[in-house]
């Protein structure tokens, strides 16, 4: 009976520091990993941003001019200068890309994120050079439902967008559009659809008015000297 009560113990103590052990060794493992997750984000997380910024400037031509226009203009080796600022505007702070062609503002896109029904949506909306009009739209990222919401990446949905005023706000409906600010909403992703208005009338809010008073405001210098130019002329002729 001693012999059999001394034993007991000894195996309950073994199982119980084979279950700290192991719960020891889960939790380093989990940290392990998270830590080398972490590792990997930092390290990836620059050449995520430098890939999405390269998309965003190769597709600047495209939201401004439209498709066939851009690829005329790259078939022809015309050249369009994109020059990158940050409006804050709104409590946000935007990422805007301004495009000259032949020194005069053609237009502009933004940069603007907000949230979809499944995760963050990241998106370019293309305005033109007086910021009165959308001349295109862009998905740069999204976490929609496959064969539903992520749809918003579809041309033929984001087409719709393309000539609409900024003076109304979009507004996404179920029935067929009929109003000149209404898109038609994916069957079954309203809410996605919706999303994407709203993150597109947010950034028009927020940047109409400093977008169409930078395009008056800043000329170039050639601009300049060809309107001091022309007024010297008509003084001399005086």
């Amino acid at each position: 009976m001693n012999t059999s009560q001394q034993i007991m113990p000894d195996n309950n103590s073994r199982i119980s520091n084979s279950f700290l052990v192991q719960a020891w060794l889960v939790l380093l493992l989990a940290s392990f990993f998270g830590a080398s997750l972490a590792g990997i984000q930092l390290t990836l997380a620059p050449k995520i941003e430098a890939n999405k910024l390269n998309e965003t400037l190769e597709k600047v031509p495209e939201l401004i001019l439209g498709a066939d226009a851009a690829q005329v203009m790259k078939n022809t080796n015309q050249q369009m200068k994109i020059d990158q600022k940050f409006i804050e505007a709104g409590k946000k702070t935007y990422s805007v890309f301004q495009a000259k062609i032949d020194g005069q503002t053609a237009g502009w896109v933004a940069k603007a994120s907000g949230q979809g029904y499944g995760d963050k949506i990241e998106l370019l909306v293309g305005l033109n050079a007086t910021a009165q009009t959308i001349t295109g739209l862009f998905i740069i990222d999204q976490k929609e439902t496959p064969g539903l919401g992520n749809n918003i990446v579809l041309p033929a949905w984001r087409n719709q967008f393309i000539n609409k005023s900024t003076q109304q706000s979009l507004t996404a409906v179920k029935t067929k559009a009929s109003a000149p600010n209404e898109i038609n909403a994916i069957t079954g992703a309203t809410i996605s659809s919706r999303s994407v208005c709203n993150i597109v009338n947010q950034t028009i809010d927020n940047l109409r008015q400093p977008l169409a008073t930078a395009a008056l405001d800043r000329q170039t210098p050639s601009d300049n000297q060809t309107n001091n130019s022309q007024t010297n002329n008509n003084q001399e002729k005086k």
